[in-house]
């Protein structure tokens, strides 16, 4: 029998995270209003937290035409929206994925995420839905769970999800006026 040897641990490397993008999606993620013509974005991000970064660059670059207080939100909004995703799916799984998809309308920002699915095996039957419920104790400081559902549910001018566990979308669409958010009055 071959005489296995160990090998060693190898150094840590640390790169940019944009090198991790292909340079022709780069501009979604400089922070700039360079393309403000854009209608829709989209972009698919890796299965690991250390990606948030990357996400709150895609975010900010994408509500980068607005005032502080709207990048902030849509961007505190849209990160919550990862984490889910990360943490509430099999899209937080090794080599799995979920996407962004950014939408400019006249009157705000949609943004829609889409994961691969809840993390139990339960099929369900085509016309079946289980949608995705606020807690209602959710905004107390000392939940335990649920805020991130209730803040956006707070935050956001509408948000929704289109019921299928097996391929999740949650959406919000935040206002540039910010009408039905409760930021403008936290803020007061």
């Amino acid at each position: 029998m071959p005489v296995i040897t160990p090998v060693p641990p190898l150094p840590e490397v640390t790169i940019r995270l944009s090198e991790l993008v292909p340079p022709l999606y780069r501009h979604y993620f400089n922070g700039r209003p360079d393309r403000p013509n854009y209608r829709v974005r989209r972009y698919d991000f890796g299965s690991s937290a250390k990606f948030l970064p990357l996400v709150r660059a895609y975010l900010n670059t994408c509500a980068a035409q607005r005032d502080a207080d709207y990048q902030y939100l849509f961007c505190l909004l849209g990160t919550e929206l990862a984490a889910n995703a990360l943490k509430h799916s099999r899209s937080g799984l090794p080599g799995r994925s979920y996407s962004l998809l950014c939408e400019r309308h006249r009157a705000g920002l949609l943004l829609t995420c889409r994961d691969d699915g809840g993390l139990a095996n339960r099929k369900l039957d085509v016309y079946e839905r289980e949608y995705l419920t606020v807690d209602p104790s959710g905004l107390d400081p000392r939940a335990e769970c649920g805020r991130g559902l209730a803040m956006i549910d707070a935050l956001a001018s509408k948000w929704g999800d289109n019921g299928r566990p097996n391929y999740r979308k949650v959406w919000f669409f935040l206002a540039y006026d910010m009408e039905d958010s409760l930021w403008p009055d936290l803020r007061a």
